[in-house]
């Protein structure tokens, strides 16, 4: 990118004008030298948070100049960080943390995709909706655009332009490159221009140049934009979409009394930013139009049927037409796909020669400057529960959903979080019948009639008659898969973007989820836990046919059933037999395991060596459901709540087994027998997993919140489990006598199992797997005396955690396996106060009843946890 490897070029020249100061061409070509040193040679994808602050332009300028595609995200929302971090597995991500510190997270050494060499930037189509179609930029794009922009505008370098737009848009951006190529300076700050203190800096730094959407003019009419004096101001930019032409007429005239002159212009994310200006010599007389083509760039109309001649879309070539979109990581590999762009705007070409804009053919509206997509905003509130129809009205978006009054101000404030536009910005009518055309496809028309102000309550009370066709339709796939995301998360916020991961699932649910998406999808891939919504919708097979030929969704629907009511319908059903299922191996091993931890110490059978193997499982579970892409404090966050859902229902029962039976130390209530226990009793001991896997997960937790350790962690991701494993081979062989009476029982000694399950589930290459398997073999030898069968048993089943991830299965085997992994703690805790009263005289009996009684404990706990979340 020429214009960000150039900046040397103007030595000591005002490059940034900050609230800390100033920065020379000099030194911030030096920044940014620096930093795309750290980002290295090899190209990676770097999603950047975008601010109006050095540090965020610094990053942006280094990854450009270096070659590192960027992926910019509006830095203040957290949620479109997250949902195109799990969507596009950015190699690098730069963000601000909360105490305001700049990071650069680097997840990969190398890049994880395969990234095309013209491709230089993505961004958004959508404003903040997180979407992940983006628009895919290339270094020829962004330079001809910048070049175009500063030619037309004639900006030198004693320019000072201030960004009073947001870096994240297409708008705002175009002002930062454009004024760079130049050598002119930026005033950086992110003030709103209804903020005095932006208009003491602007002074202070002798702006020359103001940029503002239709929604920046609203507030320069707030502040007394025209009674200000501001003397060195040369030009104002409008974009973003329309503005009345008389408010565009008396600005123009404010700027010819002022000494300033007023540019209107249009564009795309598409376009890189800019398509057309009307030059300020005819923006009084034509405040109207959009003028003519930006220089390298032309129109031509494409006809549309049903209007009349002269009139058609839009189409737009030039250089700085985009590469195409990207919808997936696979797209970053694409080069150029479209030669011209369909605007989407219907536009004649006047007289004069100047175009103008008469209508949209698509249903994207340009509210306040950010371009919103209405079906997007839809998907949005259906992951929130909420039935609507949306559609852009002028500078508002009209939104008209199944409720009472009482939901209209959290729709509001949902819509409003999630897409970036201000409250005022957004009409929302509830509505008992959402207003439908006759064919029964939605009435956007009455939306927006239903949604303005002027319109009484009485004239919506029709809508919705005569519905047609889609009457009476079941639900999709897409919201099957949101509502069973919501039933077994808990959650009410789930969207299409949304993962297990995401949305905080561990590994006391992903037994459950796991089954159940199987039932839905027919197959479930093994990385399942990390995608979204959407692509697992992708997967799902077609939907069954009733005999009437109508879609299965069309049947009534039911409260799910209990797990154990599914296990057992499934298992009385011959149909179920037939179905060939796959099961992962973790839930298999979690199954089986407690069945035999139980069945031999009611003594029905000696087979020993489970409890061992479920600790690498554990350690396999948190590196795939606590190591997840999110922040850093977001992660340690959800790790503590699932410390908590182990710690607390334990505790609760042990703690009543203390109080009513003489068998137990009181240390075990608290979970710290292991530490302070100097006894051999066997019942003294009969929680040491518990105890051990909380000293685990809070002693992680603890190490993830330090910054350097989290990113050390996200960088070497096989490397530091592999570190942990030889650090807890100390332990292993008790090399500082920490051991306690049971040796083989004690945290410090069996930790490098669960280090050993971690490692496992980050080893993605037949060498790292087969180091672990060398790393088994050698070290679980020794750890049980004279138990030749207990130590291959924990040899063969962490062998399968390593190699295997699936095992074939059928469907009611697969559905008592969940029931019975999805319980495996609670029946681990229960089972103790249980089989002795039946082990001598009817052991099976005790066994069957141990199990039922942890699934049942497990459904009290699941839904005394819900209980509490949704009171709190």
């Amino acid at each position: 990118m020429p214009f960000a490897r150039g900046l040397a070029a103007y030595g000591d020249r005002l490059a940034l004008s900050t609230p800390d100061g100033d920065l020379s061409y000099r030194e911030l070509a030096e920044r940014v030298a620096a930093t795309a040193e750290r980002l290295g040679p090899v190209r990676r994808l770097v999603l950047l948070a975008g601010a109006n602050r050095a540090d965020a332009l610094v990053t942006h300028l280094a990854a450009l100049s270096a070659g590192h595609p960027v992926l910019l995200v509006p830095g203040d929302s957290a949620s479109t960080i997250r949902s195109l971090t799990e969507a596009y597995a950015p190699d690098v991500v730069a963000r601000p943390h909360t105490d305001g510190t700049w990071t650069l997270d680097e997840r990969h050494p190398e890049s994880a995709h395969t990234l095309h060499p013209d491709l230089a930037l993505l961004l958004s189509t959508s404003g903040s909706t997180g979407s992940p179609k983006l628009v895919r930029l290339s270094h020829e794009n962004l330079q001809a655009n910048a070049e175009s922009i500063a030619a037309y505008l004639g900006i030198d370098d004693t320019d000072r332009a201030a960004t009073t737009l947001p870096m994240h848009y297409c708008y705002g951006l175009s002002v930062i490159h454009s004024h760079l190529l130049r050598g002119a300076g930026l005033v950086l700050t992110e003030r709103s221009v209804s903020d005095a203190a932006f208009w003491e800096e602007f002074r202070a730094a002798r702006g020359t140049s103001l940029a503002g959407v239709p929604y920046t003019f609203d507030l320069l009419d707030r502040v007394g934009f025209a009674h200000m004096r501001l003397p060195h101001l040369r030009r104002v930019t409008q974009a973003g979409g329309r503005l009345a032409p008389e408010r565009v007429a008396r600005y123009a005239e404010l700027g010819r009394h002022s000494g300033w002159e007023l540019f209107v212009m249009y564009g795309q994310t598409e376009a890189t930013a800019r398509m057309a200006y009307l030059p300020p010599h005819l923006v009084a007389e034509r405040p109207e139009a959009i003028g003519v083509p930006i220089p390298g760039g032309s129109f031509r109309l494409h006809p549309v049927d049903g209007h009349g001649p002269g009139v058609g879309e839009l189409v737009y070539s030039g250089p700085n037409v985009m590469l195409g979109y990207a919808e997936s990581p696979a797209d970053l590999a694409l080069g150029r796909t479209l030669r011209e762009l369909h605007t989407g705007d219907l536009a004649r070409q006047a007289p004069d020669g100047l175009y103008e804009i008469v209508g949209r053919r698509s249903r994207f509206a340009k509210i306040l400057g950010l371009r919103i997509d209405p079906q997007q905003v839809e998907t949005l509130l259906a992951g929130h529960g909420v039935t609507a129809y949306c559609a852009g009205d002028g500078e508002a978006l009209a939104v008209a959903a199944l409720g009472g009054a009482g939901e209209e101000t959290r729709i509001r404030r949902l819509v409003a979080e999630q897409c970036g536009l201000p409250a005022r910005a957004i009409r929302v009518r509830a509505l008992a019948e959402l207003p439908r055309l006759t064919t029964g496809k939605p009435d956007y028309e009455a939306v927006r009639r239903l949604t303005r102000p002027e319109e009484d309550a009485g004239q919506g009370e029709g809508a919705g008659e005569g519905k047609g066709a889609g009457e009476g339709e079941g639900l999709g796939t897409g919201e099957d898969l949101r509502r069973l995301f919501a039933e077994i998360l808990d959650r009410a916020d789930v969207t299409e973007d949304s993962s297990f991961v995401s949305l905080g699932g561990d590994s006391l649910c992903y037994v459950e989820m796991s089954l159940r998406l199987e039932e839905a999808l027919g197959h479930l891939p093994t990385d399942w836990h990390t995608r979204t919504v959407r692509e697992l919708r992708a997967l799902a097979a077609p939907v069954a046919q009733t005999p009437e030929g109508k879609d299965s969704a069309d049947t009534p629907r039911t409260q799910p059933a209990p797990p154990l009511m599914r296990a057992l319908r499934s298992w009385t059903a011959p149909q179920s037999w037939r179905t060939r299922r796959t099961l992962e191996t973790g839930i298999a091993l979690r199954a089986i395991g407690i069945v035999l931890i139980v069945g031999s110490h009611i003594q029905i059978f000696d087979i020993k060596g489970f409890a061992h193997i479920l600790l690498g499982v554990a350690g396999y579970n948190f590196a795939r459901f606590q190591l997840t892409g999110a922040e850093r404090r977001e992660r340690v966050r959800h790790l503590w709540g699932s410390i908590a859902r182990i710690a607390v229902p334990s505790m609760v029962w042990i703690t009543g087994a203390v109080v009513l039976t003489d068998f137990y130390d009181p240390a075990n209530a608290v979970l710290l027998n292991s530490l302070l226990s100097q006894g051999n009793d066997r019942f003294d001991w009969a929680y040491w997993f518990v105890e051990a896997l909380v000293y685990y997960l809070v002693a992680l937790a603890a190490l993830m919140a330090v910054p350097l350790l989290d990113r050390l962690e996200r960088r070497y991701a096989f490397g530091v489990p592999l570190a942990l494993m030889g650090v807890a081979l100390v332990g292993r062989y008790d090399l500082l006598g920490l051991a306690s009476a049971r040796p083989q029982l004690s945290p410090s000694v069996v930790f490098w199992l669960f280090a050993l399950g971690w490692a496992a589930a980050r080893a993605g290459t037949v060498r790292q797997r087969a180091l672990l398997t060398a790393v088994l073999l050698l070290t679980v030898p020794g750890l049980f005396q004279d138990q030749p069968l207990r130590t291959a048993l924990v040899i063969v089943g962490l062998g399968l955690l390593i190699w295997v991830p699936t095992l074939p299965s059928l469907g009611p085997i697969s559905t008592l396996a969940g029931v019975l992994a999805s319980g495996s703690l609670y029946i681990y805790l229960t089972h103790y106060q249980v089989y002795p009263y039946l082990q001598e005289s009817f052991p099976l009996t005790a066994l069957f009843a141990s199990l039922a009684i942890g699934v049942g404990y497990a459904a009290v706990v699941t839904r005394t946890a819900r209980a509490v979340r949704r009171a709190a």
